[in-house]
């Protein structure tokens, strides 16, 4: 086998891809197929014909490629780690384990890794330490995962760990994944897939709108997961007025000033903000852009309403019968 040895950049980058969540098999094939096309001379190589290689053989070739750069190692300490993460998240066929069965030299790769990664990365290079749970809530590490979080849009993704850390319930330290699939239809896609792929209990918050969405949903729903439907409208309608014109004056306050008054028409909340803002001549009202100014604003107890805590409270228990499980 002929090959060009990986750049800094390429381990680094195949480092933290390996462990991201997303299903083993896909994320390692992925990688390993990356490797091989961007590494390997000869023989020569197709992306059709990696995909149909024995999974050993490939395991082999790409731990090779890998471990070029670097000197012998046999400490595959955080291989085993990984491997048993991986396995403790997903359920692993005997196909993938020949995947996560190998050789690459993590030991000296993860010195390569700077301060200023993202927090898989950062779990990674303490992943030998003694107590990972310990280190998960000291350092905020977010892994190892212990359960995922499934939402509609970007709010909720965005706002949802901020209101949670200010109520002494941190992602980070307790271990929880949060995904925004976008849109309902695309909830229950989400739902059907990692309800096949992974073991940790799933949350899934929706809008009031989702009601038929809530019945695809229920036939496989798991013992260990749980639904929370929005009492009214959608995610941004929870938010408190005062909260939202805390958030509006304070960002516009040279060009715009509402009350609370302004928000209590009977239309959705984000629709009276992308009126107000067409109204006054303001750029586009994007809901991504305003929850992260609305992140920044939330400061104090009465910053949070009363159905964002209830869903904060439920995201923290999940050991329900089926029917307290589906909650509206």
């Amino acid at each position: 086998m002929k090959f060009k040895k990986l750049t800094n950049d390429q381990i680094i980058i195949s480092l933290d891809r390996l462990t991201r969540f997303k299903a083993t098999k896909e994320k390692y094939l992925r990688v390993f197929s990356d490797i091989l096309t961007s590494s390997l001379i000869e023989p020569k190589l197709k992306k059709n014909d990696i995909e149909k290689m024995d999974f050993e053989i490939l395991t082999k070739m790409v731990s090779e490629i890998f471990n070029s750069s670097f000197s012998i190692s046999n400490d595959y300490t955080i291989n085993k780690k990984l491997q048993d993460f991986e396995n403790s998240i997903f359920l692993n066929d005997d196909e993938t384990q020949k995947l996560l069965n190998n050789t690459i030299n993590y030991i000296e790769a993860i010195k390569l890794l700077s301060d200023d990664v993202p927090v898989n990365l950062k779990w990674l290079k303490s992943i030998n330490n003694e107590n990972p749970l310990k280190q998960r809530k000291t350092h905020l590490l977010k892994y190892p995962l212990e359960k995922v979080i499934l939402v509609e849009g970007i709010t909720e993704e965005i706002l949802l760990p901020v209101f949670s850390r200010f109520l002494k319930h941190d992602f980070y330290a307790e271990g929880i994944q949060i995904i925004a699939a976008g849109g309902k239809n695309q909830v229950v896609k989400m739902y059907y897939k990692l309800s096949q792929e992974v073991k940790l209990p799933i949350f899934v918050l929706l809008d009031k709108d989702a009601e038929d969405n809530i019945r695809q949903i229920e036939p496989r729903l798991r013992e260990h997961d749980r639904i929370h439907l929005v009492s009214c409208g959608e995610f941004e309608d929870l938010l408190p007025k005062s909260l939202i014109v805390k958030t509006v004056n304070s960002h516009f306050e040279n060009f715009l000033s509402i009350t609370e008054d302004d928000l209590q028409e009977d239309i959705p909340t984000a629709k009276i903000l992308e009126n107000i803002f067409k109204t006054k001549g303001l750029h586009e009202f994007k809901k991504a852009e305003f929850a992260k100014l609305v992140r920044d604003k939330i400061t104090q107890t009465s910053d949070i309403s009363s159905e964002i805590r209830e869903i904060i409270q439920e995201i923290n228990f999940t050991n329900k019968s089926l029917d307290s499980r589906i909650c509206s």
